[in-house]
């Protein structure tokens, strides 16, 4: 009943965009955001008593969902071959980023900071002992990620919040190169805190459904934002070093 009445709604909110009677589209749009909160309502009370009925039993169900579809819905060749696929890039992803942690940290951080000479053997042992410490750590958060609603929402959003920074790093790197380090830095942090902060008081502090900005526009806010501070922090830096000259 309310998979049927919000199939409704939606098609008013579509109806009503589309020939802009706006009042229309919020009501349409607050009469989702209420079926909403009685289907979480409904999901929650279902929880409540399985977990009456058996404690141990799992009542999150939204990271099942795209697993759902490929065990009922595609045919039993492509369904082996699909999760063939996903389990070896899962594993290649995985192998590639745990040694590639180990080795950096191990040449950048242990090595750096190791006083006397020591023959590559060590290094390449110390080297595996550093990817075994990430392996340790990436279950871990793991086990803390599963108690979260939606892996794949927690993913993005994680993600989101970092990646535009990254992204406009490079930008600059590649197309500002009158942009210094020193400019580029100072602009990554403050970037990065503006990002954090809009996160938290336009996404995190409100319900799902009704943020104020969704969190994929945290990409490019970042991105924009680190390539324009870094600008103006590289041309006050040159003001600085070369003041105008006063005729």
């Amino acid at each position: 009943e309310l998979e049927m009445e919000k199939k409704m709604a939606q098609n008013k909110f579509s109806a009503a965009l589309e020939i802009k009677e706006y009042t229309a589209v919020e009501e349409a749009k607050l009469h989702i955001i209420d079926i909403n909160k009685k289907d979480s309502t409904n999901r929650s009370a279902a929880r409540a008593m399985i977990k009456q009925a058996n404690g141990s039993a799992e009542t999150n169900d939204k990271d099942y969902v795209f697993i759902h579809f490929i065990l009922h819905n595609l045919p039993k060749g492509l369904i082996g071959l699909l999760l063939a696929v996903i389990l070896s890039a899962a594993m290649s992803s995985t192998a590639s980023e745990l040694n590639a942690l180990g080795t950096i940290t191990a040449l950048d951080l242990y090595k750096r900071n190791r006083k006397g000479n020591f023959s590559q053997n060590h290094y390449v042992v110390v080297s595996k002992g550093f990817t075994l410490l990430w392996g340790v750590i990436a279950i871990s958060i793991a086990c803390v990620a599963s108690l979260f609603d939606n892996l794949i929402q927690l993913v993005n959003i994680i993600g989101s919040i970092f990646y535009g920074n990254v992204l406009g790093i490079f930008l600059l790197a590649f197309f500002f190169k009158f942009v210094k380090g020193n400019a580029v830095f100072f602009a990554a942090i403050l970037t990065q805190l503006i990002v954090c902060i809009i996160y938290y008081y336009l996404i995190h502090i409100y319900p799902s459904g009704q943020e104020k900005l969704g969190y994929l526009w945290l990409n490019f806010i970042g991105s924009g934002l680190v390539i324009l501070l870094a600008m103006a922090f590289e041309g006050f830096d040159r003001l600085l070093r070369n003041p105008p000259i006063k005729t």
